[in-house]
């Protein structure tokens, strides 16, 4: 199949979203943990979770467009904190409906079987059982107007592994963990296998054509 920007205009508009949300390949799933100042905590999945830098350790997620309530945004710009969790295989289905749209006053964490945790130092719930949890802090934000989006750039405060995933070179075994990844809006996959290869350096070139 080819279709071009005239084809994908024209396209059926559910068609379209399924498309171009699954043609970027698979994505990560994570829960977004945040409270607002009231209290109430809040969870919803996000697809769109991405590592900037290492060094301070930061990540990013893409908020989509504020003219209808944002009750992750809303809370992590009262408080400053969130969490962001793995999702994992046994809680697939009740992670994917925390994106049905709640008033803020309901927490998504009384409306599935997901399970609120708090740490020390965190006001943020984390989601009980995620093998990798993170204690995250805002730091900034960038509008693209190109389709009128956030980008929220936040760095890592606290980062909780699940042991028996961590090997000595500091790799998290995802795989292990059952950690899931989404295709598209709404398809969940957990990788069964995974391969590693050393740091690459170019090959010696020992004859030019």
């Amino acid at each position: 199949m080819h279709y071009s920007r005239k084809d994908i205009d024209e396209l059926n508009h559910i068609f379209r979203i399924n498309l171009i949300n699954s043609c970027s390949g698979f994505k990560s799933a994570n829960l977004l943990g945040s409270i607002s100042k009231d209290g109430i905590p809040n969870v919803a999945v996000f697809s769109s979770v991405t590592h900037l830098g290492s060094n301070p350790p930061t990540l990013g997620f893409i908020l989509r467009p504020t003219t209808v309530p944002r009750n992750t945004y809303k809370n992590i710009k009262e408080t400053g904190v969130f969490t962001i969790n793995h999702v994992y295989e046994e809680i697939v289905e009740d992670a994917h409906h925390t994106s049905a749209k709640y008033p803020e006053e309901i927490s998504e964490f009384d409306v599935t079987q997901l399970e609120s945790e708090y740490k020390e130092n965190c006001m943020a719930p984390f989601v009980k059982g995620s093998p990798v949890q993170m204690k995250m802090r805002y730091k900034e934000e960038y509008f693209i107007k190109t389709n009128d989006v956030l980008h929220i750039i936040a760095e890592i405060e606290e980062l909780y592994v699940q042991d028996d995933l961590l090997q000595k070179d500091g790799f998290i075994n995802l795989t292990k963990g059952k950690v899931a990844a989404i295709n598209g809006l709404d398809a969940y996959a957990i990788a069964n296998n995974y391969t590693r290869f050393s740091y690459q350096r170019p090959k010696e070139i020992t004859q030019l054509k």
